[in-house]
């Protein structure tokens, strides 16, 4: 018997090396079809189709669940993914050994938050029982959160928070995931270290930002948050310190005349990167940590070995330039993960975060909902109900 994924709690067994593939049933006759917005190709949003027949999804490993999707959102990657941005990565992850031989990633259906309910569990998930109320962020590499159900990991799938509703709850795991990734596990930033630092965040009234600010907030940290005036009043409410408009003047000269900072974590990149380390308390431990990077970019334009090795050179280099001076250079991702979501899922319980939210649509207003998404200057999430709602505090 082989057992892992005990991260968190979760205990995944493996009986007799077997593999079993199994569907789910929700009567005598099994469903093969489900309602989904999918893409056919990349482009604008004309791309985006309605179907109800897409395939429903099967469990193929022993550590899989099936969600009943009760509220979906969108993240600025759902754009990238929709006009074909990190194509060839996604692609090598999907089918790494190319054993799909003629076959492509469409009908593809977008989409990485979900929340609901666990419908079906694999053999060796021990951690979750149908009927249980979830939350999960769905790497870009598989099918979506767009549809009536989606296929998980177990060890990527956490309990919901009991004071969220699903529409809420929806709005937090991708950015909330990738926000504890460059904070804690590439910035090894924690509730015993951060009290008293001073914390700079460069976009702040986003999906990631916002939560970022909370973070920070409750782990006792000092926050100064960059964004635009008509996001200060949000921004403040989360908990910032210092709100800094990027439009009232040159944002570099307004950052120098504030004390130097221990951590910087930047949501905007472009030429931001080439003054913000600057403003970081030199041989201090003080560290950059940015989100924007050129990995996908790199691979999608000069395929997977060239891109990667582009890829390295760029961040090594970078990374040894910056540390002659004194501090710190990363680069951080999303990363899916069940246990950091438990973590997330106390301090939202705890009252310490709690979602942002723009606007909510229904599941046959997904087109309407990217071209929201795709306006900018959101003020926290896009959620997406699939299920339906009887009323809709939110619009």
């Amino acid at each position: 018997m082989l057992s892992w994924g005990a991260a968190g709690g979760r205990v995944l067994r493996w009986a007799n090396g077997r593999v079993p593939t199994r569907g789910f049933r929700a009567s005598p006759r099994a469903r093969i079809a489900m309602p989904s917005w999918v893409i056919d190709r990349y482009g604008s949003n004309d791309v985006l189709r309605f179907t109800r027949e897409m395939m429903f999804p099967i469990i193929h490993f022993p550590n899989e669940v099936i969600i009943k999707v009760h509220a979906a959102s969108l993240n600025p990657i759902d754009l990238s993914m929709r006009s074909g941005y990190g194509a060839t990565a996604l692609n090598m992850k999907r089918d790494p050994l190319k054993l799909k031989v003629g076959e492509t990633e469409f009908p593809l259906t977008l989409g990485r938050d979900v929340s609901g309910v666990v419908m079906e569990c694999g053999l060796g998930v021990s951690y979750f029982k149908p009927g249980d109320e979830v939350w999960a962020a769905i790497p870009p590499w598989k099918q979506g959160t767009l549809s009536e159900f989606v296929v998980a990991s177990g060890n990527e799938v956490s309990f919901k928070p009991k004071c969220l509703s699903h529409t809420e709850a929806a709005a937090l795991p991708y950015v909330g995931l990738t926000a504890w990734s460059a904070l804690n596990q590439v910035g090894g930033l924690n509730q015993s270290n951060c009290s008293g630092k001073r914390i700079l965040i460069l976009g702040a009234s986003g999906g990631v930002g916002t939560f970022a600010v909370q973070l920070m907030k409750a782990w006792d940290a000092h926050v100064t948050a960059v964004c635009s005036h008509d996001a200060s009043t949000l921004v403040k409410k989360l908990g910032a310190d210092d709100v800094i408009d990027y439009k009232s003047g040159n944002l570099e000269e307004q950052l120098k005349t504030l004390p130097l900072f221990d951590f910087i974590l930047d949501n905007v990149g472009g030429s931001t990167e080439k003054w913000a380390l600057d403003l970081l308390k030199k041989w201090s431990g003080a560290t950059y940590v940015t989100l924007v990077t050129p990995f996908l970019i790199n691979m999608d334009r000069l395929g997977v070995a060239d891109g990667m090795l582009q890829t390295g050179v760029t961040v090594g280099s970078k990374t040894l330039k910056h540390l002659l001076k004194g501090v710190h250079y990363r680069w951080a991702f999303f990363m899916p993960s069940g246990p950091s979501l438990d973590e997330i899922a106390e301090l939202v319980d705890s009252g310490k975060i709690q979602p942002v939210i723009d606007e909510v649509f229904s599941f046959s207003e997904v087109p309407e909902a990217f071209l929201k998404l795709e306006g900018g200057h959101a003020r926290g999430k896009t959620v997406i109900n699939i299920v339906k709602k009887r009323q809709n505090s939110h619009r």
